[in-house]
C-alpha cells in the first residue's frame, strides 16, 4: 500500500527536497505541494492524502489554522498531520496537538527520521521526534493547561472507559508503546492495541496522540513533579 503524502511549506526549495526524498521510497508518493495553509487544506480535500507534512509557520494561513480546518472536516478523518518546526520547543506545538496533529518533527531531522515519522503517523501512532523526550508533550501540555480545574477538558468523558482502558490510557499518556504496555500489564500487544482502539473510539480521538492530550487535559495523568 502506497502512503500518499502532501507537503505544506512556504519554502519551495525545502518542498523540493522533501519531494525527492519521499518519492524515492517504494511505499510513498507525493500527491501535492502547498505554499501556505489555505492551499494545504484545499489540497487535502482534493487529494485525500494519508499524511500531511505541515510547516507550523507559514505566511497567510499558517499550519495551525490549516490543521484545524483539516481535522474539523469529517470527510478527512483519515488524514494524519505531522507538524514541522524549526525548533523542538515551539509555542505552537501544543496547539497543533490539540488541533488534531499526530505529532511533530524538527526540520533538522535526518532523512530516515522524516520517513519514519510519515510511516508512524500513517499507522496511527503518536509521534515524538527522536530528538525529543517521551515527556515533551506532557511538559508542553502542563505549561499551557489552565490553572482552573473547571477550565480543563471535562473529565466526565472518561466515565465511558473500563478500568483496564483507563489503565492503558495512563500508560499511553506516559509515552509507553504497545509492547511496553503489554509487558507492564502482562498481556499481549494485540490486547493492548484493542484497548487503545476502544479508548480512541469512546473518547473521539483521531489517533494515539489525541489520547495523550486527553490523558493530561482531563487530569488522569499529571506531569512529573506535580
Amino acid at each position: 500500500m502506497t502512503i500518499r503524502v502532501l507537503l505544506a511549506d512556504d519554502q519551495a526549495l525545502l518542498r523540493s527536497a522533501f519531494r525527492v526524498l519521499v518519492d524515492s521510497e517504494p511505499d510513498m508518493e507525493v500527491v501535492g505541494e502547498a505554499a501556505d495553509g489555505a492551499q494545504a487544506a484545499a489540497l487535502a480535500r482534493a487529494e485525500r492524502p494519508d499524511v500531511v507534512l505541515m510547516d507550523i509557520r507559514m505566511p497567510g494561513t499558517d499550519g495551525l489554522a490549516a490543521t484545524r480546518a483539516i481535522t474539523a472536516d469529517p470527510e478527512l478523518a483519515g488524514v494524519r498531520i505531522v507538524m514541522l518546526t524549526t525548533f523542538e520547543i515551539d509555542e505552537y506545538v501544543v496547539e497543533s496537538l490539540r488541533a488534531g496533529a499526530s505529532g511533530f518533527l524538527g526540520k533538522g531531522a535526518e532523512p530516515e527520521e522524516l520517513l519514519g515519522a510519515i510511516r508512524i503517523a500513517h499507522a496511527g501512532e503518536a509521534l515524538l521526534s527522536p530528538a525529543a523526550t517521551k515527556g515533551l508533550i506532557a511538559t508542553f501540555l502542563a505549561q499551557s493547561a489552565p490553572a482552573d480545574p473547571v477550565a480543563r477538558v471535562d473529565a466526565g468523558r472518561l466515565a465511558a472507559l473500563t478500568a483496564r482502558e483507563r489503565e492503558v490510557l495512563v500508560l499511553v499518556g506516559g509515552g509507553l508503546s504497545n509492547d511496553e504496555i503489554a509487558e507492564r500489564l502482562d498481556v499481549s500487544p494485540l490486547t493492548v492495541k484493542t484497548h487503545v482502539n476502544r479508548a480512541m473510539a469512546k473518547l473521539g480521538a483521531r489517533d494515539r496522540a489525541q489520547l495523550v492530550v486527553t490523558a493530561y487535559e482531563t487530569g488522569l495523568v499529571r506531569p512529573r513533579g506535580e
